[in-house]
Formats: structure tokens, sequence, C-alpha cells
């Protein structure tokens, strides 16, 4: 059974910088997305990886600002956030899929974290 356990996250001012991991138990070396969700918003995506680190997508809001990495080794994924903005506030989830790539992120699709909360104040 996979388990997914989010961490990093935390309160940061504007223009500020978290780093947030993702480990993994069990099934590792799948590809592994990073999610957003904001208070009365929908999920959305942030950034993917594959199982190899070869391949990385981000979403548009936050290219050239995240860097998405992992390390096998640790079966773990971060998401290194830097130039950190009041939007980007919200719970931060990652998802393992062990069938997509690119990641599509459904709620039924792999595995979920419990999640990790980042707040950016102005």
């Amino acid at each position: 059974q996979v388990q997914l356990v989010e961490s990093g996250g935390g309160l940061v001012q504007t223009g500020g910088s978290l780093r947030l991991s993702c480990a993994a138990s069990g099934g590792t070396l799948y590809a592994i997305g990073w999610f957003r969700q904001a208070p009365g918003k929908d999920r959305e995506f942030v950034s993917d990886i594959s199982w190899s680190g070869g391949s990385t997508r981000y979403a548009d809001s936050v290219k050239g600002r995240f860097t998405i990495s992992r390390d096998n080794a640790k079966n773990t994924v971060y998401l290194q956030m830097n130039g950190l903005k009041p939007e980007d506030t919200a719970m931060y989830y990652c998802n393992l899929d062990p069938v997509r790539w690119p990641i599509r992120g459904g709620p039924n699709d792999g595995y979920w974290g419990q999640g990790t909360q980042v707040t950016v104040s102005s």
C-alpha cells in the first residue's frame, strides 16, 4: 500500500521561500505531481515529475519560481518554491500515479497525501 506524507509547509512573507517534501512508501519510482487547493477554489495542478526525473511540467502561474525534483534513493519528491506570492496560499498535496504520465490528478487517480498548508502573507 502506497502512502504519501507531505511536509515543509508554513507561514512565509511575500517573496520568501519554502521547500515542500513528499515522502513515499511502497510502490515508489512512479510519476508524482503537486497540486494545490485554496479555500473556495478547485484543486489545481502545480507541477509534476516523471519517475526518472527526466521530465517535468509546471503550471504557468509557477514557472520560473518553483522547481520540482526527486531523490529516488530517499523515495522523496521536492517542490522548491521561491518568490512566493499571496496567491500561492493553499493546501498543497502530492499525488502518485502508477499509471499515467503526465499526471492527471483526478480524485481517484493513484494515491494522495494529506496535504501541507502554505500561507503567504502580504
